[in-house]
């Protein structure tokens, strides 16, 4: 959940499958990782057409608390729009898209990306899996010597056989020469790692509330937003659909 307002993020778009139905949902999560203690909102949402997808999500980080510890409001706010084009989704290329990017943390950073997805499924589509190779731009002077982009995306509906329990989550990985002063670190690094896999259950289907769901994800990263070497945040939380 740190990458919603720090910076050099590069949430690689968790984009769900093509073959996924249009949803909009919030989120709300809990973050219990060692220094944080404060709650984050998610607003995401996967729209299909004919001409591709586009994904966006909007967060807000309610860390911004007075000196009796309460909390007072949104200390930062992180969003991301994709955009995959395919205009041949009736060929054998069908599992390939072009896919652009915009992604923006409130007064600090920014980045565009370009590049290509692509798109594997099982027959009936309850297990997804997406990767994407992306350019990626820079802003506010950071620099990389390989500025690229490796995105893993995966879903996995009605795990080892359970119905409504779903297992979900990126993996990103790119080059930006980093320092991370945060942790004391002296020499830059060359990549910066991230991942959030998450895990829900739809409780709300076993008494007629079938939008609620219930779990959590846990952030594990490598030299990002400012700390040095690898760290594992855990968070919980529920989802509505809407």
């Amino acid at each position: 959940m740190f990458k919603k307002f720090l910076v050099a993020v590069a949430f690689a778009t968790l984009a769900l499958a093509q073959g996924a139905q249009a949803q909009t949902n919030l989120q709300t999560f809990y973050d219990f990782g060692k220094n944080r203690g404060h709650f984050t909102t998610t607003l995401e949402g996967f729209y299909n057409d004919n001409w591709g997808n586009t994904f966006f999500f909007i967060d807000y980080d309610y860390n911004l608390k007075d000196a009796k510890l309460v909390t007072q409001g949104p200390s930062g706010s992180y969003m991301e729009i994709a955009r995959c084009l395919n205009f041949w989704q009736n060929t054998p290329l069908s599992p390939l898209s072009l896919q652009v990017e915009y992604n923006g943390l409130v007064g600090v950073n920014q980045n565009f990306l370009f590049g290509l997805d692509y798109f594997l499924h099982s027959d009936d589509f309850s297990n997804t899996f997406n990767f994407k190779l992306l350019y990626k731009t820079f802003s506010n002077g950071a620099t990389s010597d390989i500025p690229l982009q490796f995105t893993f995306v995966w879903g996995m509906q009605d795990l080892f056989g359970l119905k409504g329990l779903r297992f979900s989550g990126f993996a990103d990985i790119w080059g930006e020469n980093v320092i991370n002063f945060m942790e004391g670190a002296d020499k830059p690094r060359k990549f910066v790692f991230i991942s959030e896999p998450q895990l829900w259950y739809n409780i709300g289907s076993l008494f007629g509330v079938p939008n609620l769901n219930i779990g959590g994800e846990v952030e594990l990263s490598w030299n990002f937003a400012g700390y040095d070497g690898f760290y594992a945040r855990p968070c919980i939380g529920t989802k509505w659909v809407f």
